[in-house]
Parts: structure tokens; sequence; C-alpha cells
């Protein structure tokens, strides 16, 4: 990455220094003899090369789909669930209340219910049970009579229940992503980031591994021919990628390798609204397709994360699984109430926390907590707090003396690592997760110890908290470029999310021909280019900021603006807006 400020931006309306990334040029040549310039720009900045830009745009499921057997202890879990299904064992599954691990738990219920082998799904109480299996959850599903547990999104750490379970003689399948230092006492545990696998497919979430899992175990039934002795049509694996697709997104995970296939099948599978549960949602909150990953991360993930943050834990295990239109729209009805009440409690809590976090304006992340604190909304929280301040945020709500609490982080700076650290060292109850997004638990009296742990861990973080506040730009554009052809284009190197982030383009020395404040605290534009052409443009949420601010009182003057193209459908009328993320004076 270039360090030269871009078009002399060394402190923009929002404080940032302006980027220009870095590109190999021998790439971007050779791109430009076959697509257009900037889509050229982008993927070279992607390090796709010519020969790969074709598969690249256009990723097909048979060519990025890895081998399911390179993962550890997958022969082992195909094996174990085979002879069950070939028995008639009785199979639960357990997961998580989030979206990664409702979506694993109804991938394994729509497999095996098709092959009439409906599991028992077990999805632990937030508030009263906590996070992954435990002892007593093991015992109610072995007095039910299940002779092999699948774990799925958990339970690689959860050491005490999978003893147990062993002592009650069921034989657990662990199906998980999480990073753990050693192996829980079960019969399988596939998981791409525990120690000794060499798949390579760590970015994988957990619904991914489930989707591997149900790939090898649906070849292994074919080749012993379970289907044809019984009379039993094959599931059809390719309407489960709408669960794959959307867990893809909302448990931001890189979007690289088969990833982009799952996203960008899932997308196609999801838009089709053949998932009664799916449709309920998109109806419920007014979203049509063609759908793309906002829509997953924005309009279904938050309602379903809502069921386990703030209502029933399986009720998105139960909005996914459900095949009656009538019931998936009750479900729908109650997963957005739920929203709109985690929105409430957010509103309170956050303003809460950035009051405290004003007074840690000179730490290197931001530490807060609070008694009541819905432990449902700390990772939204924290997720706001990472964003207002531009550095790693910790948020924990105590009931009773006990508190639980997220993290989310910056690039460059591993929290999971440094929450599993504390965990160990005994400075908190209990600690896990990844390097952007944690979670923990720990007791009143550990908080300021904790925070001295993480403050000795973070010695030698300055350089990416620097970066952290820096803005690169992915390449340039104009008001009269800026059209409907440029946002096609920019399509094609998605879809974007997690570590292929949706193209950051700048639009230099532009002229403020309007600026106003719209809604509560959005302020709306109209920006000229040089050959006068206009483009509408929109800063969300700036009324009150820097950047909306700046934008306001540059009404007839010069600005360089940097955002992402939108294509909007207005009354029947395509046009392009641009989502402003930043802006500077343009200066002579």
């Amino acid at each position: 990455m270039s360090e030269t400020a871009a078009f002399g931006v060394a402190r923009s309306f929002s404080g940032r220094r302006w980027l220009l990334k870095a590109v190999d040029q021998d790439i971007e040549r050779e791109l430009l003899r076959e697509i257009s310039p900037v889509l050229s720009r982008l993927l070279a900045l992607r390090g796709v090369t010519a020969p790969e830009a074709a598969d690249y745009l256009t990723p097909k499921l048979k060519n990025l789909l890895p081998d399911p057997n390179i993962l550890k202890d997958m022969d082992k879990a195909v094996a174990r669930v085979a002879a069950a299904l070939e028995s008639g064992e009785a199979i639960a599954v357990f997961g998580d209340y989030d979206v990664d691990g409702s979506t694993s738990a109804a991938l394994m219920s729509d497999f095996l219910t098709a092959l009439g082998a409906a599991p028992r799904i077990y999805i632990p109480d937030r508030m009263t049970e906590g996070y992954g299996p435990s002892p007593a959850a093991m015992q109610v599903l072995a007095a039910e009579g299940a002779r092999v547990v699948i774990t799925v999104d958990c339970g690689a750490a959860a050491i005490a229940a999978l003893e147990e379970a062993g002592k009650l003689g069921m034989d657990v399948v662990v199906l998980d992503h999480h990073r753990v230092e050693a192996a829980p006492p079960v019969l399988a545990h596939v998981n791409p980031n525990q120690p000794d696998d060499t798949s390579k497919l760590g970015h994988l979430c957990a619904a991914g591994v489930c989707f591997l899992f149900l790939v090898a175990l649906n070849r292994h039934l074919r080749d012993q021919k379970f289907y044809e002795e019984r009379g039993v049509a094959e599931p059809d694996l390719r309407l489960f990628l709408d669960l794959v697709g959307l867990a893809t997104i909302c448990d931001v995970v890189p979007l690289k390798d088969v990833n982009r296939a799952f996203v960008r099948f899932g997308l196609g599978q999801i838009s089709t609204l053949s998932r009664p549960g799916l449709a309920a949602l998109a109806g419920i909150a007014g979203a049509k397709g063609p759908f793309t990953p906002y829509h997953l991360g924005f309009v279904f993930g938050p309602r379903i994360n809502a069921g386990g943050r703030v209502g029933r834990s399986s009720l998105g295990v139960d909005l996914l699984t459900s095949r009656e239109p009538e019931k998936a729209a009750e479900l729908a009805a109650q997963m957005d109430l739920h929203n709109k009440e985690r929105q409430a409690i957010e509103k309170i809590i956050l303003e809460e926390a950035i009051a405290q976090g004003m007074t840690q304006a000179n730490a290197p992340f931001v530490l807060v907590s609070g008694d009541g604190w819905h432990p449902g909304v700390v990772g939204i929280v924290a997720g706001r707090l990472k964003e207002r301040f531009g550095k790693p945020a910790f948020v924990a709500g105590f009931e009773g003396g006990m508190g639980r609490g997220s993290a989310r982080s910056i690039p460059g700076i591993d929290l999971g690592g440094i929450i599993r650290a504390a965990a160990e060292a005994k400075v908190i109850e209990y600690g896990g997760g990844h390097a952007m997004a944690a979670g923990f638990s720990l007791m009143a009296g550990q908080i300021e110890g904790f925070r001295k742990f993480v403050e000795e861990h973070f010695s030698g973080t300055g350089p990416a908290l620097s970066a952290a506040n820096d803005l690169y730009l992915d390449a340039v554009s104009s008001p009269a470029g800026a059209n409907i052809a440029l946002v096609q284009e920019i399509a094609g190197a998605g879809p974007f999310g997690a570590g292929n982030p949706e193209p950051l383009l700048v639009l230099p020395d532009v002229r403020v021909a309007f600026a106003d404040i719209v809604g509560k605290a959005h302020v709306k534009l109209r920006l000229g280019g040089g050959d006068g052409t206009m483009l509408d443009a929109i800063a969300f949420r700036a009324v009150g900021t820097p950047l909306g601010d700046g934008l306001l009182a540059a009404r007839g003057g010069r600005v360089h603006v940097a955002g992402r193209l939108r294509q909007d459908d207005w009354n029947g009328r395509i046009r392009v807006q641009l989502e402003i993320e930043d802006a500077s004076a343009a200066t002579a």
C-alpha cells in the first residue's frame, strides 16, 4: 500500500488519511486485454490473474468445492452417523441460537428428515443455559433415548458436557469451526480450526463445515446403496445452499474460495423464496429480490438472531425448518417483534456504552460494562463501539455479579486469542471465538484484572490501530462514469463481505450542487462533475458528525468524496446513488 495521502487528503472531514491501494500493474495490464479498466483494477487488487478471471467472475461450486474428506475425522463422523441411519438409532442435533448455529441445525434436520430420521433438535436457552452443551443437557438427551449427538457450531470446547455424554453411553460427533487448542473427548471432531487439521479450510463457517459433512455422508450413503435399497429419494443438496450462503455472510467469515460460491449460489436459491421461513421473513421485512449480501446481513440475519438474543432460542431453527407457510409467517412475526425489542434495548445500552467509551479516548481499546445490560445485545453494541471509536471494543453485561460479554476487533488484532489466553490464565471464567469476534464471561470482581490483562497484550498493536484510521481506496471514478454499467461491473467482483470488501470509489474534485438533511440523521447531496453530469449521493447517519457538518458546510464548494455505488429502482426508474463513506475539502 502506498503511504502517500491520496489526493492530498491527510485528514478528511472524519479525521482520516486516504490511501490509494497499490496494484500489481503487470496483472492489471493483462486483465485490461479482456475486461474493463475498473474491473481489471478490482481483480488485480484481489490477486486474480487473467487466466483466473473467468472462474472468479463466474464461480462454479463443482470447481471450488473441496473434498470433504480432507477434514480431520470426517470419515469417522460419516461412518458413525451412517451406522445410526442404518440401524435406526435416535440422533440428536445440538446447536446454537445465532444464524450460523440455527442454519447448521436446520441443515442437519432437513437432510436427516428427508431420510425418515428426523433428529431431536436441542438449542440451549441463552439466559438459563448459556452457550454450548452442558452436562445437564446431555443428561436430558440420554434420557430421551439419543444414541448419537451431533453438535453444530459449538461443542469443541465443552469438555465437561462431552465427558458426561460418554459416561451416558452416547457417541458425539462435533461439527464446529471455533479454534481450540486441544482435542475434545468425542468419537469424531470435524473442525478446520483444530490442531492437526491440514485441510486449510479455516475460513469456513459452521454451516459450511456441516454442508461438507452432508456432501460426504450423502456420497457414502449412495455408495452403500442406502437410497436404492430403501426406495428413498436422494436429497438435492443444492437446495440447502440458501442456508449455507446466509450463514457465510452473517458469521462474517472471509468470502474467498468456496465461500464465494456458497454465497453466490445461496443468493440464487434464496431469491426463489422456496423456503417458507425465508419467504415469511422477506414478506414481513418488505424485502424483494433479487437478494444481495446486504439482505442476508441486515434483513434476514438480525431477525433470526433476535430470536436467540431476546426471545426463544429455538425460534431460528424452527423458522428455517418450517414447511407450513402459515406457521412460518407466525414465527417470522415473532422474530420481527423480538428484533424491534432488541433495537430498543440496544439503543439504551449503546448510549450508556458510548458515554463510558468517551472516557477511554487514550486507551488502545474500549472496555465498558453495566449492570442489567442484556447479554443478547452486547455483541451488537461492541460492533457499534468499534465503528465509532475505530478500535477494538469489549462490552459486558452483568446480572447478579456474573457478566457475559462480547468483543469486536479490527484487522491485525486477534481478540479471540487474547480472550482465550485470559481464560487459560483464569483472569476470566470463560473465553473463546475468532480473531474479529469473540465472547467471554467473568465475575464483577474480575473486570479490572481483565482490563490490565488486555492492556498487557495490546503492546505492539500500534501499527494496526493506526491503520484502522486510514481509508483505503480501490479505484477512481467521476459522476459521469458512475453509471449503471459501472455498478454491474463492480458486482462481478462480488459477492462482497468479510475478506472481500465492497470496493470504495473516490470521486475527486466534485461540486456540491445541493446538500441538505433528510429524515432525522442523513445528509442528501447532488454532486456535479466537470462536464455538468450530476450524481445523487447520501451520507447515512451523518447529521451531527464531522462528516455531516463538513458536507453541509461545503454547499456550492468543491470536495473529494469516497463511497460505494448503489443501484436503486425508484418508481420504476433505475438510478445510481453514491453512499458516502468519507469526504474532504478539495484544495487547489
